[in-house]
């Protein structure tokens, strides 16, 4: 810093300053001050400013998967958002879902020194896991229902899967069929059990559900199934790539997606407009997830509050042309 300081001709407080971007710097010295440490290679120790303020500007990711297109766009969304506010992300997947390695995730992240933590997991495991959080840290929990034990932001699952529900009851199909999540997920059992509740609210059969495990092979799997009840004329699926694998197994055993069968899917991933035929889907607006996720651990850290209760991010039903009325209406 004192290198710097000789060669901008300024002393090492306005060149702490500007590393640090205080306002108050005119901009021509502010100018000075940035050739003066490029031509040096002069790079603020991120170390020395831990030591000196008690902030590591460093925000750990804890998260079961990145095989899931929501917890890839969620984690995409919380890194450029941690990004803008100056800090830097710490990825600490866990292997294997068991309560022993979430108490060692939490270990490992509280040796590497985080402000904050966000959690992207069934926090069935985490309430169980008993595990010691560092003092004075943050934590948001994205995809849960721990409302009552950590803060949690999550999308509208429940009024997501309502209005693909309500949407095809009101293209005049009899009831809707469901291509269920895992069952150990916290957002699969929340939209069934909105699927389930609809049906039930408009005075409609339940259909036995149908489960999958998220991926478009399952869902080609259970739609071998499906294409062989012939009272099954709509199925809302649990995410999109489910879906893709159900419009696969329709179309091979020759039922006409959305003649015969209208398909609607959750997450709205970049692809749903290329399926054939394009998917009607429910969006999810994962960069929001990421944004209020990143705001809430910063809140937190800021004054020094412990924060609980869920945030609802709303999802919107995306129509394309793979819902439509059932045959002969």
């Amino acid at each position: 810093m004192a290198d710097v300081a000789r060669r901008a001709g300024v002393s090492s407080q306005t060149v702490s300053r500007v590393s640090n971007g205080h306002p108050g710097v005119v901009d021509a010295t502010r100018r000075q001050v940035l050739d003066a440490m490029k031509e040096l290679g002069y790079r603020p120790n991120s170390a020395a400013r831990a030591l000196k303020s008690g902030e590591f500007r460093t925000i750990g990711i804890i998260l079961f998967t990145l095989s899931t297109t929501g917890n890839v766009r969620t984690l995409e969304a919380i890194a450029t958002s941690a990004a803008e506010e100056g800090y830097a992300i710490t990825l600490l997947p866990v292997a294997v879902p068991t309560q022993d390695e979430v108490r060692g995730a939490f270990t490992r992240l509280g040796e590497l020194a985080v402000d904050a933590i966000i959690v992207i997991m069934e926090v069935h495991l985490l309430d169980a896991a008993t595990v010691s959080l560092p003092p004075n840290i943050g934590v948001v929990v994205a995809d849960s229902n721990a409302g009552d034990r950590y803060s949690v932001v999550d999308t509208d699952q429940a009024g997501g899967s309502r209005e693909a529900v309500r949407h095809l009851l009101g293209l005049g199909h009899r009831t809707v069929w469901h291509l269920a999540g895992p069952a150990d997920s916290f957002a699969a059992q929340r939209r069934a059990d909105a699927w389930r509740a609809t049906l039930e609210e408009a005075g409609r059969e339940v259909p036995p559900p149908v489960r999958g495990d998220w991926s478009a092979e399952s869902g080609y799997l259970a739609g071998l199934r499906l294409a062989g009840e012939p009272g099954c004329t709509a199925v809302f699926a649990a995410n999109d790539q489910m879906a893709l694998g159900l419009l696969r197994a329709l179309h091979e055993r020759g039922r006409a997606v959305p003649a015969e069968v209208s398909v609607v899917g959750f997450d709205d991933i970049p692809e749903a407009g290329s399926f054939i035929p394009p998917l009607t889907t429910v969006h999810q607006d994962f960069a929001e997830v990421g944004r209020r996720c990143v705001a809430g651990v910063l809140r937190q850290l800021r004054t020094d509050a412990v924060e609980r209760g869920t945030t609802l991010v709303p999802t919107r039903l995306v129509v394309r042309g793979s819902s439509g009325p059932p045959p002969g209406a």
